[in-house]
């Protein structure tokens, strides 16, 4: 009980009981992590891209945009982080 509250704490507004699956998309995995605002949805989540070394590259979004449905809140956040791995490739794992 104690653990549920405490993750509880550090995954606010994360309504993923359970983590959608990586789309692979020119190379980069997008994963959607829809976040709850009062009954909406943000659109967020995570572009990764495995490199040499078994590593993993990664970024982290949050866009303002806020759908009613969290189905068409995935759906939005795929054709986004798409978009932006267009115009923006792997600079977007450089260091600002």
């Amino acid at each position: 009980m104690l653990k549920k509250l405490i993750d509880g704490l550090f995954r606010s507004g994360n309504v993923n009981d359970e983590e959608i699956p990586a789309t692979d998309y020119e190379g980069f995995l997008i994963t959607p992590d829809p976040q709850d605002v009062g009954g909406q949805y943000r659109v967020s989540g995570w572009i990764r891209k495995p490199v040499e070394g078994g590593e993993t590259r990664e970024h982290r979004f949050e866009r303002s945009d806020i759908v009613s449905s969290r189905e068409d809140c995935i759906q939005l956040t795929l054709r986004k982080a798409q978009r932006f791995i267009d115009d923006t490739g792997d600079a977007m794992f450089d260091e600002r």
